[in-house]
């Protein structure tokens, strides 16, 4: 029996629901799959804590780990994955807060992690000395929590006070807490916001920005703050005052303070969709300003400029100025209405903008020319703006560099790595020489003779489709290579290559192909390819995957059999779709953390404030086109589908579980071969800590391998 087939009859007869098919296919269909009447017979498994539901993800954990992770191949390669992630000799990249360098770690010591900080003397030293804040698996024994770190904020210029934001299991829902780091301590009066989806910011050390939710109504459809208010030290959260309210129909709003010194302000925000927004400014009267702009255009304030970053083509006077350009105007002069702005950056048919970032005296550009980085250095001076090539910087790898501290200095972080080029972090400063080598993260696979290569395959409109392909030494194009083709398309998220110790240690050092595919919906060149695949126009982006797929299967790399594919999140509903509409080009799916019934994903958790990248189910006419590529209202009784693994996190509040537990319920209820595997804890990240994230890799990895390879080692 095929090994996969065989998973699946085990699957079958452990689960503690009755699937069995009875009777004709289409009986089946009628009986076990959601109907076009929108009937759902499987909307029990939404039931995120519900008994019967967490039956049903157990047995169906039991199987999966009984069918993959019992056997020494899995133990060997989970601990392989587990010393990668605690190594002591990865990077500890670290954030600037007054003379201190933060950092938070996770090791095989401190399975929840240490909040801790250093010098810069401290940090350049092959061992630093460090700090430590904040224990958190010492916290949560004593609380009796599984807290997860979610973040910091750090109240400048003191750097004294601190909010600290912690999460139970993972989730993006996190309980904020008041920090004193003097102390190391919790401040037993402080501020304290109970869970929610909080966005919560320091004005001064006695008064916050708070969205959160205070009650019925206070939050939108999407599950985020609608209301902002100011918090002073000893209200009640009930008592503090209103700043601003959207609409139920919005994603989210919020307030900041920038602490810049000499350019102390306040701003509200507004998302009206993931891609659109307003920006006000709060003058001290409490008065708010609309900054003028279309709502498609990101706006930034630092210090007397104003940054633009237009989503569409944008006219101003008598000049339109390109979607993905980066402009800047004087943003007193804007304010007043004199709308005069200089091109920074303007894309071209290879060229984007990846991301831009400010020193005290510069602007910093990471740019993409077909998918390879490129730095450049902008500087405004007497004589308008200046363009120079960042110096001292690597040829080869992706390369990108951000501020050490933007307010006070012109130093840099540059970050070197590439698929089998380990990370390298440089420090640098703009005003002069050459960036120095500060951490290098150690060769965790042997990459002698591994090649990385760019290709473009042709999707079916004729768009060429740049992929990455890394080949192990000696590969003959014999079309027997096991094959990995990873995918994203999604939300303007570019895929670059990065250095993955995970994929080298369990795939390439294994001999097999690894394959980066950068599909429309993503952002390599730009919003123009990202909204190429939105919403009606969403096909392009899984035809452009199908197209990698073929381009690898006709250049002979590999076949259907050996050719394997894996996505998460928005790259969950691509597996779907994979699965669902291209089901003989692969031989294996990992679907993770994935969307896949459309018909309801905007009434699952976060699924609201992404109908700007999908659509409306609700609106006849998006539906009509949802309908398409909805994978859960696609499966086909008849049709033989290729092996999937399902993995998902019941803490996961952004994505429903409810997504990946349907989906796999529905394939085993019409005898496909499916496996399914659901993290109790880890949020949309899938897993809480570093044995947590060895266990899921390693359960992924192994599918792959014994599926592709027949039960090959």
């Amino acid at each position: 029996m095929h090994y996969a087939a065989s998973l699946f009859f085990l699957a079958l007869m452990s689960s503690p629901q009755s699937f069995e098919p009875q009777g004709s296919l289409q009986e089946v269909k009628q009986g076990l799959l959601p109907s076009e009447e929108g009937d759902d017979p499987l909307l029990w498994l939404e039931d995120v804590l519900g008994d019967k539901a967490l039956g049903w993800v157990r047995a169906q954990n039991e199987v999966s780990k009984e069918a993959l992770a019992e056997g020494p191949e899995f133990k060997d390669l989970e601990a392989k994955l587990l010393a990668i992630y605690d190594s002591d000799e990865r990077i500890p990249y670290v954030t600037k807060r007054g003379e201190y360098y933060y950092n938070f770690w996770r090791d095989a010591d401190h399975k929840r992690g240490l909040w801790r900080r250093t010098t810069l003397e401290s940090y350049q030293k092959e061992e630093p000395e460090w700090d430590v804040l904040l224990d958190l698996d010492a916290l949560g024994e004593e609380e009796g929590e599984n807290w997860v770190w979610a973040g910091s904020s750090v109240l400048p210029p003191s750097y004294e006070r601190c909010l600290i934001s912690l999460s139970r299991g993972g989730a993006d829902a996190d309980v904020t807490r008041e920090f004193d780091i003097p102390s190391r301590s919790f401040v037993g009066d402080g501020f304290f916001l109970p869970e929610a989806k909080s966005r919560a910011g320091w004005i001064d050390r006695d008064t916050l920005y708070v969205a959160t939710d205070f009650g019925e109504g206070s939050m939108t459809e999407s599950g985020y703050p609608r209301v902002v208010k100011i918090w002073k030290r000893g209200q009640q959260l009930s008592e503090a005052e209103t700043v601003f309210e959207g609409t139920p129909e919005d994603i989210s709003v919020g307030a900041y303070r920038d602490h810049t010194p000499g350019w102390e302000r306040d701003f509200v925000y507004r998302r009206l969709t993931f891609y659109t927004g307003e920006l006000l400014e709060r003058n001290a009267d409490g008065e708010l300003v609309r900054i003028d702009k279309p709502d498609h255009c990101e706006a930034s304030i630092d210090q007397e400029w104003i940054y633009f970053e237009p989503r569409k083509d944008w006219k101003i006077g008598e000049v339109t100025y390109k979607a993905g350009s980066l402009l800047v105007a004087d943003y007193a002069a804007w304010q007043e209405g004199k709308h005069e702005v200089e091109v920074l950056f303007e894309p071209g048919p290879t060229t984007s903008l990846a991301s831009f970032s400010t020193t005290r005296d510069h602007v910093l550009v990471n740019l993409l020319d077909n998918v390879k980085s490129r730095i450049d250095v902008i500087t405004h001076t007497d004589k308008g703006w200046k363009h120079k090539p960042l110096e001292g910087v690597p040829t080869l790898g992706r390369i990108s560099a951000s501020p050490v501290d933007a307010w006070h200095s012109n130093a840099y972080w540059l970050n070197v790595t590439g698929y089998t080029t380990p990370s390298s972090l440089f420090h640098g400063d703009l005003e002069g020489g050459e960036p120095r080598l500060l951490k290098q993260l150690p060769a965790f696979f042997d990459a002698e003779g591994i090649e990385v290569s760019q290709h473009f395959a042709r999707s079916s409109d004729g768009t060429a489709v740049p992929y990455f392909q890394v080949t192990p030494p000696g590969l003959e194009a014999d079309g027997n290579a096991p094959t990995l083709l990873y995918g994203y398309g999604g939300f303007e998220i570019s895929l670059l290559p990065s250095y993955k110790a995970a994929v080298g240690t369990s795939w390439l050092a294994r001999g097999g192909v690894y394959v980066v595919a950068n599909i429309r919906g993503g952002g390599e060149f730009g919003p123009a390819w990202h909204q190429a695949a939105l919403r009606e126009k969403r096909q392009r982006a899984y035809d452009d995957f199908a197209a990698v797929a073929r381009d690898l299967i006709e250049r002979g790399i590999t076949q259907p059999a050996h050719l394997g594919i894996q996505g998460g999140s928005n790259g969950g509903l691509l597996m779907g779709n994979m699965l669902t509409q291209f089901p003989e080009l692969f031989g294996a799916v990992v679907c993770q953390v994935p969307l896949l019934d459309m018909k309801r994903y905007t009434k699952l958790l976060a699924g609201a404030s992404w109908a700007g990248e999908y659509g409306d189910p609700d609106v006849e006419e998006d539906w009509a086109f949802l309908r398409r590529y909805s994978p859960y209202h696609n499966i086909d009784v008849e049709q033989d589908y290729p092996s999937i693994l399902f993995t998902t996190s019941t803490r996961d509040d952004r994505v429903h579980p409810g997504h990946a537990r349907k989906m796999a319920a529905a394939l085993l209820s019409v005898g496909k071969e499916v496996l399914y595997y659901e993290n109790i804890e880890g949020g949309h990240g899938g897993a809480a800590d570093n044995e947590q994230a060895a266990f899921m890799s390693a359960l992924a990895y192994s599918f792959l391998w014994k599926t592709l390879t027949a039960g090959g080692s």
